[in-house]
Parts: structure tokens; sequence; C-alpha cells
């Protein structure tokens, strides 16, 4: 069912006020969808939630780190994709480039000459050869830090991080003045999710170069993934005067401030970071939801629409219809939630903006539309069946239902 018509206002409802709150949207995974009721008076529902994440920091989602080949070759950062699980939003990571691998240990120590040979068909391109020469350094020489990072190197660019993650711990604790050391064994522990064991890799970094851009950037990043933004905020602002220039860096800073609702400041900081590096999806629905959460709805209107036409992806629809919605403009609304689900059927909050908007229409008909409650009874089942826990739909669908 679609609206024929722009529903009445508040005041052609006899003072009936349609009640609207930007969806609870923090830097840590939705596990329901809040639609709510204004109240018996009134009856009209409300999104306050309506867009959870379906998955990354949603807050946003799928890899929160670059991957292996970038990390080592070519040491660009990588965006956070908006559609993962358990993550934080369109955050990005530093690179490997503050870890030169160079150690204090001598160049004519015991299995030097394996380490040298490793080198030298690492630039030949014959990456396996090379481990097995780093390996043996290491037989050779167990405390030969620099065969352990150039093990460790390869192994992560291979995508086995938990080897590694053992590499670079070695490393880190023959030499634990080693900078290197400890900030790949922090990048390493971090591409493992263990979060935790990554922060104390960081700061042990930090505590021997604390102005490494990398390190803090990280640090922040980290700090986001285990929902605690307030640590991160003073590393991602550090990281920002290290490198004014940095998206990555402006991207974090805006995550962090996002996550303590200083969306203001947030939406500075994603302005500034699109001004510095193309145009991404996940920062411009990062800086949508700030827009919203600032009550800039137009704007954040406009920077979905935007992005659904060079990425539409069913998060974008679904965030798109909720500014529609605060705009009161709800067949807009409707059909962007409809597109939602279109794309991803799955997609459940898009299925209960669908359910809001059809139940205040049949509120606004009197009550006399049937079908437009029906439908939206039918979008709410559809949304619990893919995630139940969601206690507020539930009572909407026990008060609703006849």
């Amino acid at each position: 069912m679609q609206f024929t018509k722009q529903p009445p206002t508040a005041s052609e409802q006899g003072g009936k006020s349609l009640i609207m709150s930007y969806p609870d949207h923090n830097t840590r995974p939705a596990t329901s969808a809040r639609g709510r009721q204004s109240g018996r008076a009134a009856g009209l529902l409300f999104l306050a939630g309506s867009f959870a994440i379906g998955g990354s920091f949603s807050l946003l989602g799928c890899q929160s780190l670059d991957n292996a080949a970038k990390l080592n070759k070519h040491r660009e950062p990588a965006q956070v994709d908006p559609a993962n699980s358990g993550r934080p939003p369109a955050l990005l990571t530093g690179d490997t480039s503050s870890a030169s691998g160079q150690s204090t240990q001598s160049a004519s120590a015991p299995g030097q000459e394996a380490v040298g040979r490793g080198q030298t068909l690492l630039k030949q391109g014959d990456s396996e050869a090379a481990l097995q020469e780093f390996e043996r350094a290491i037989a050779i020489n167990p405390k030969l830090t620099v065969a352990y990072l150039r093990a460790g190197d390869i192994y992560r660019e291979q995508g086995d991080y938990a080897a590694a993650e053992r590499r670079y711990g070695s490393a880190a604790q023959v030499e634990p003045a080693s900078f290197d050391a400890q900030y790949l064994h922090g990048l390493a522990l971090q591409l493992l999710d263990r979060y935790s064991d990554a922060v104390r890799a960081y700061i042990r970094a930090l505590i021997i170069n604390p102005r490494d851009f990398n390190a803090n950037l990280n640090l922040a990043t980290t700090y986001l993934q285990l929902g605690e933004p307030q640590q991160a905020l003073a590393y991602a602002q550090r990281a920002v005067e290290l490198d004014p220039k940095s998206s990555a860096a402006r991207s974090n800073l805006g995550a962090a401030y996002s996550a303590l609702d200083r969306h203001a400041e947030a939406v500075t900081e994603y302005l500034q970071a699109l001004e510095l590096a193309p145009l991404s999806g996940p920062l411009l629905l990062n800086l949508a939801n700030s827009l919203g959460r600032a009550g800039r709805y137009e704007e954040m209107v406009n920077t979905l629409d935007q992005l659904t036409r060079t990425e539409p992806t069913a998060v974008a629809y679904e965030r798109l219809g909720a500014g529609h919605f605060y705009l009161r403009k709800y067949p807009e609304s409707l059909a962007a939630y409809r597109k939602a689900v279109e794309i991803d059927p799955n997609h459940y909050p898009a299925w209960n903006g669908i359910g809001v908007n059809l139940m205040n229409h049949w509120i606004f008909s009197d009550q006399r539309d049937e079908p437009a409650r029906q439908e939206a009874l039918e979008a709410w089942r559809r949304s619990v069946q893919i995630e139940r826990n969601q206690p507020k739909i539930m009572e909407l669908l026990g008060r609703y239902q006849r």
C-alpha cells in the first residue's frame, strides 16, 4: 500500500502530533529496532531506532582493518564497510609504514646471513622461500628480532594473522624496547579481534614513540571497537594533530565524537574527511547519521540521496527512509523503506520503518484504512522473524493486533 496523499499535519488532526525522534544509534551494534508509541491519547508511532544497524559499529560494516596486501605493499588505509557485525562504523586504520623492521641488534649477529637471503628473495617476489630463510634465521638465533618481524610480515600478508601474532609477539619479548615489534604485535592482535590485548601492545609502542601517527590512529580505532569512545577520543585527536590532512584520522575522530553524542563536532570532522579523500559510502553514512542526530534532516536526506545514486544499499535507503520520516515526508519515507527491503529482504530495520509508516497512516485515517494496518502488522511480523530480540516491536504487535 502506498500513500495517496500527504498525511494531515498535527493541527489538522485536532492537536494530535506525530512525535519524532532520531534513531538511537550509537557506536555499537543495535540489537533491536525501537518503534514506540506517543501515548494512548494520540496513538501515533515514532521512529526511535528504526534503522538498527544490521551490523557494524552498524556501527557500520565488514572488514574494519586493512587487508594484509595493502598493509604490507601499498600502505594505504582501507575503509570499513557498513554492513559488518560488531565493528565500528566507517573507521579507518593506519598502515605499517611506521614499522621499519630495523633493530638495535648487530648486523654480524648469527642468523643475519639468512635474513639477508630472505630480504633478497622478498625483492624477487618469492615470499615462500623468503619465509623459509627467516624461519631458518630464527632457528639459528632465537634472539634475532628482525627475523621474527619479517616472518610476521609474510604471515600477515598471507592472511595467517595467528602466526603473524606469534612472530611479532616473540619479537616484542626479545626486544621490548623495539617500537616496530610492539606496534606490529598490536596490529596483528587487532586483526585477530583481540582488542584488549591490542590496546596494551599499542600503548607499549606509544610509550616508546608517543608521536607515531599510525599507533595513535590504530589505538583510537581499537578503543572504538571495544565500545570505549571516551578512551578513543584523546588518541583520535592526537592523530589529527599529527597529520591534519589525513582523511582516516578525521574519520576516526568523527566516529569518536559521534559515539559520544557530540554530533556537531562529528559532522565537522566527517566533512573535512570528505574533502581530503574520494567519496566513500561508509563515510557518507556516518555523516548522514550525525546530521540526523544533530537535527539537520534536510542535509541528512541530501547526503543519502547522493549516496543512493552511487551506492544503492539497503542501509542507505533505510536511513533515507528515516530522514524523510522526520521531515514528515511520509510517502517518500515509505518508498525508501520499501526500496531497502527490495535490495535486502532480511534488513529488518526497514520492515520496522514500513510498519511504523503504515500504522501511522491507519491512525491518520481515523482507523479506517484497514489494509494499511494489516500490512503494518505483517511488516513487523517479518521483522521479528528475522530478528527476534525486539521487545518494542513485539509490544507494538500485541497492541495493534485485534
